[in-house]
């Protein structure tokens, strides 16, 4: 039986202020969270912040991004170790806003992954498809080739170690979402893929949905098969939103 996640992505929101008075509100209701792991990644600059504010709870937390490199001149990169330092146990590689906006192609994602993984981190691996391309009727072949990178480098077991987080990128703060048939497709056939090659690891592959998933859409996406969470975005920046997914989770 897989567990849900739930994990927030703060994205580049927040202030020392806002992000205290949202821990608080999590903290409040996290006992009547019953089923699912929670997670929130944070900008960088405030993982101190919460690592402090978390210590003790069942909250982990995670970054948003990693470099390849363990050290060196790399200026304004944030290390697997660096995370580490901070009781990081998760951390997001390959958003749709890390390919699109900051170039990061198949192969990097692939690398951070693997970053991540050897250095004790839980990566949160995001794949989907543009408006475009699911237009095109080409999202399986977009998913296949982005999990295909980690696969080529890594090997199929390797995905036990992470989570996969299926993110429809024309539903990303569009206010448009998948149906949950068309998600639930979608991550059945992410499944399939991996069960292809190895059926015993896609039975274990947590698969979250990551396409703008709320309060309000969230029980009914969470009832499907094989969606095992979500990587949340927007709502994950209001304590009772988010706190309402996570209840949602089971």
């Amino acid at each position: 039986m897989r567990q849900p996640i739930i994990a927030g992505n703060w994205k580049m929101n927040g202030s020392r202020a806002s992000i205290k008075q949202l821990l608080d509100g999590i903290k409040a209701g996290i006992g009547e969270v019953k089923a699912a792991e929670v997670a929130v990644c944070a900008p960088s600059i405030y993982i101190a912040d919460v690592a402090e504010q978390l210590a003790g709870t069942p909250v982990a937390w995670g970054g948003q991004n990693l470099s390849t490199e363990e050290k060196g001149a790399f200026t304004g990169e944030i290390a697997a170790s660096m995370l580490l330092d901070f009781g990081c146990k998760y951390v997001i590689v390959g958003h749709s806003e890390r390919r699109t906006l900051y170039g990061e192609d198949d192969q990097l994602v692939a690398q951070k992954f693997a970053v991540a993984r050897k250095a004790g981190l839980t990566p949160i691996l995001c794949v989907g498809e543009t408006l475009e391309e699911r237009e095109k009727g080409i999202t399986e072949d977009v998913v296949a080739r982005q999990l295909n990178a980690v696969i080529d480098l890594e090997g199929i077991e390797a995905l036990v170690d992470g989570v996969i987080a299926y993110e429809p990128v024309w539903a990303i703060g569009t206010g448009k979402t998948a149906t949950p048939e068309q998600a639930q497709e979608t991550h059945a056939s992410i499944r399939k893929m991996m069960a292809d090659k190895d059926a015993a690891v896609a039975e274990k592959v947590r698969i979250q949905y990551g396409g703008s998933m709320n309060a309000a859409n969230a029980a009914e996406l969470l009832a499907m098969a094989d969606i095992d969470g979500g990587l949340i975005g927007g709502a994950s920046l209001k304590a009772d939103d988010f706190l309402t997914i996570c209840k949602a989770a089971g």
